[in-house]
């Protein structure tokens, strides 16, 4: 990366509660919408920082005229990873949440997570809201579709349904909208660069939490956001994640998800690692030395 970050601190409430990070790529209306219902839906006061890159779509101009949220801007797309933590500078609070801008929160969406963070007691975990997608991206996902742009948008139908539909609290937190203490944020190092412009840095990050003793990973069913789909994602070239995640933990990221996270699974706790069977090491072991004499860059 080769490019300036500017930054700009807003008026955030004396009381915020959480700081909410949303990095965003020339996407004005889903990110106003984005941004509005945090403020019509949220129980507690939060900070709100965005990060804008290009911003050449008017969302620049927008953020620019709301004096209570904080900024950052980059002239090129700088990607996820290196947004957030550029975010992250200018957070105040004791709480990093990560929010996608193509998300829509449900009322009372924070009202969960902060009784969570009260009942732990401890700084040592990570959750998750939990989506609800047009087509269930896993099955830490409810699937119903309540428009996939801004233009089909059912906003009435989602509000009156949204909180009937059935989900338990699962295991596996990793995607956004997700939280963790500044303190292990900041141990963990925030989001890895090296996974720039962000694909498999979800995962990545859930290791780095792993190794660093974290073994809740709790989704919150009663915590609810609505899920466009990845709307900045479609647009970039991807990244080889896959790869650069098994020569760096030596495992596949589903191995990781499966053994580790259960992801999916029914919340029941804490989590233990689970014994991973012959065949699946074996099948790790492969693609670890298949990278090591692979001419393939990871760029």
């Amino acid at each position: 990366m080769n490019t300036t970050i500017e930054k700009t601190l807003g008026k955030t409430p004396p009381n915020a509660l959480f700081s909410i990070m949303i990095p965003s790529w020339n996407n004005l209306k889903y990110l106003q919408l984005c941004i509005n219902s945090i403020r019509k839906h949220s129980v507690f006061p939060h900070e709100i920082i965005v990060h804008i890159n290009e911003g050449n779509d008017g969302s620049l101009d927008w953020i620019q005229s709301q004096p209570d949220i904080s900024y950052s801007f980059s002239k090129e797309n700088i990607g996820v990873c290196y947004a957030l933590n550029s975010c992250r500078n200018l957070a105040t609070t004791n709480y990093m949440l990560y929010l996608n801008d193509d998300m829509y929160v449900c009322p009372d969406w924070d009202k969960p997570i902060k009784e969570e963070i009260d009942a732990i007691g401890h700084k040592h975990f990570f959750f998750s809201a939990t989506a609800i997608e047009i087509n269930a991206q896993s099955s830490c996902s409810i699937e119903k579709s309540f428009g996939n742009s801004i233009e089909s948008f059912n906003e009435n139908a989602l509000l009156e349904a949204f909180n009937s539909l059935p989900m338990n609290d699962w295991q596996g937190s990793t995607w956004p909208p997700n939280i963790v203490h500044k303190d292990i944020w900041d141990l963990a190092g925030g989001y890895s660069i090296e996974f720039s412009p962000g694909m498999y840095s979800d995962p990545d990050f859930s290791m780095k939490l792993w190794k660093l003793g974290v073994r809740t990973f709790k989704g919150i069913s009663r915590s609810r956001v609505y899920h466009f789909g990845s709307i900045s994602v479609k647009r970039i070239k991807h990244n080889k994640g896959y790869s650069r995640f098994i020569s760096k933990w030596g495992m596949t990221s589903g191995t990781f998800s499966k053994y580790y996270l259960r992801r999916g699974d029914l919340f029941d706790g804490p989590l233990l690692a689970q014994p991973i069977p012959i065949f699946v090491q074996l099948k790790n072991f492969i693609k670890r030395v298949a990278l090591t004499f692979s001419k393939e860059s990871y760029k």
